[in-house]
């Protein structure tokens, strides 16, 4: 699919080198190319890329695009067939491309019903295994960020009275996001949490928005609890296509709220947040009368019983971080249109993602905890890697800092990294081994990168192995200035966690 923007001043779904170049050239997509919704409208009437609609029509299909989520090809292509932009070749490839994997997908093979899985109706989505597989999806996804003194999980015969407080506490539509389907049913995180403890609620928001705060009403439960859980964060009507948040803090009122209930409590406080995307919570993470903070995301229909289920420790959670949380400061000096990921201490420009950015995080991609933890061992990883250059290379007869990735010689180049993962806890539970690189420091190269990950169960004190194979010339090359991949020679530094290990490339 090829979208609204445009790379390098050209319109995505109006570049020939993406869409019939890189796309169904370097790729060899074997499929069709659709547009996203109104892109080739966004092309004309917004970026005034194109004259006249005819010749947006017919750009996009030279170009090699075979549909479009819209009406405008079925309004303006055939006065372009008319004008003599679009001839019956182009026509003919769209439709071959279209109607090709339709045949693939049996769409003309007869009765639906007697196709794979033509057989299943709605009524097969709210069986007992796929609700199973909501709640186990959600479970999955939750993340925890915060934990001190392992105050989680709590014990449901310990804890005789909880207070769940916030204006995602008895949600039900927000745990859906964007793209939902039909739930089959909803468990709100204030039922998930009541099912084992008896609990006392106070939204202590109207909404998301918290223009005021119920403060008092708040503190007033929370203050005889044997526990709080904070239930806060966003919905659709602050992040959603089309929305963007202005800014990264808690909206409104939140903040205040959190921080006045953590002050009176007396036994544990469980922040859990309710996002799209990451949140400034930095005083949540320095104050330490909030023990614990959970990431949810937007969990889904069964997001409130797999709060429950990771809080009573039922579940130990297992998720990690998919993006940087940055401080709110990050926001105030990045320009939203400023796309460039390498940081520029000219003008004090920070960069963008894990890979480049190198300022103060409020939690670091990937971060996660466990109720258990896990060590890990090197098993066997190759400390050298030489790639053999041919004949006649310019490499052999002058100082070289990389090797193009196309190199014939590098496409072989591989090599195995084995690690031993023991759970030296006492919790049974899932760990993500991520493995990074840092490569040498040539072509601005990202100060490291995610290499690969692995995932693995292990009871308490249980070993596993995990195996990563690495395609030197794929997995460790890096772009250089002119968007060309080359092998940085010399000293490339793979890590997880606080192991590391030296991996020199040489020719």
């Amino acid at each position: 699919m090829c979208s609204y923007n445009q790379v390098n001043g050209k319109p995505t779904c109006g570049d020939p080198d993406l869409l019939a170049g890189v796309i169904r050239g370097e790729w060899k997509l074997n499929g069709y190319i659709v547009s996203d919704c109104d892109s080739l409208n966004e092309m004309f009437n917004s970026q005034h890329y194109t004259k006249t609609p005819e010749e947006t029509a017919a750009l996009a299909m030279k170009s090699g695009l075979d549909l479009n989520c819209g009406s405008f090809l079925i309004t303006h292509a055939p006065a372009a067939v008319s004008r003599g932009l679009l001839n019956i070749t182009d026509i003919d490839r769209a439709v071959a491309n279209n109607f090709a994997t339709l045949m693939r997908l049996g769409f003309f093979d007869g009765d639906p019903s007697n196709q794979l899985y033509g057989n299943l109706g709605a009524g097969d989505v709210c069986t007992p295994e796929n609700q199973e597989l909501a709640r186990e999806v959600a479970r999955q996804g939750i993340v925890l960020l915060k934990n001190t003194e392992n105050s989680l999980p709590l014990s449901p015969t310990t804890i005789k009275s909880m207070a769940v407080i916030g204006p995602n506490a008895n949600v039900t539509h927000t745990m859906l996001g964007n793209y939902e389907g039909t739930p089959c049913k909803y468990t709100t995180p204030l039922q998930g949490l009541m099912a084992s403890v008896p609990t006392v609620y106070q939204p202590g928001c109207a909404d998301v928005l918290c223009a005021t705060a119920q403060v008092d009403d708040a503190k007033k439960i929370a203050s005889t609890a044997d526990a709080v859980v904070l239930v806060m964060g966003s919905d659709q009507s602050i992040e959603r296509e089309s929305l963007d948040r202005v800014n990264i803090t808690l909206p409104g009122e939140q903040q205040n709220l959190i921080t006045e209930v953590a002050k009176v409590s007396k036994g544990p406080v469980i922040l859990v947040i309710m996002s799209g995307g990451g949140m400034d919570v930095q005083f949540a993470k320095d104050d330490p009368k909030i023990t614990s903070i959970l990431w949810v995301g937007f969990p889904g229909e069964a997001g409130g019983a797999a709060i429950a289920d990771v809080i009573y420790g039922y579940y130990n959670p297992c998720g990690r971080l998919p993006m940087t949380w940055y401080p709110q400061s990050y926001v105030e000096q990045v320009d939203m249109t400023n796309m460039n990921m390498r940081p520029d201490p000219a003008t004090g420009y920070p960069g963008r993602t894990y890979r480049f950015y190198t300022g103060p995080t409020v939690f670091k991609f990937g971060d996660g905890l466990s109720y258990s933890q896990f060590d890990h061992q090197l098993v066997t990883a190759p400390k050298l890697i030489s790639i053999p250059l041919e004949e006649g290379h310019v490499c052999k007869s002058s100082t070289c800092w990389s090797i193009d990735a196309v190199e014939r010689s590098c496409k072989n180049a591989a090599v195995n990294v084995h690690l031993r993962v023991k759970n030296v806890g006492n919790y049974s539970g899932s760990h993500t081994v991520l493995l990074f690189s840092s490569p040498p420091q040539v072509h601005n190269a990202a100060q490291k990168h995610l290499l690969g990950f692995e995932k693995l169960h292990l009871t308490p004190q249980a070993e596993g192995q995990v195996r990563f194979d690495i395609d030197v010339c794929k997995h460790l090359s890096v772009v250089d200035e002119n968007g060309a991949r080359k092998v940085a020679l010399g000293e490339h530094v793979l890590h997880v966690g606080s192991l590391t290990h030296s991996l020199n490339v040489m020719i």
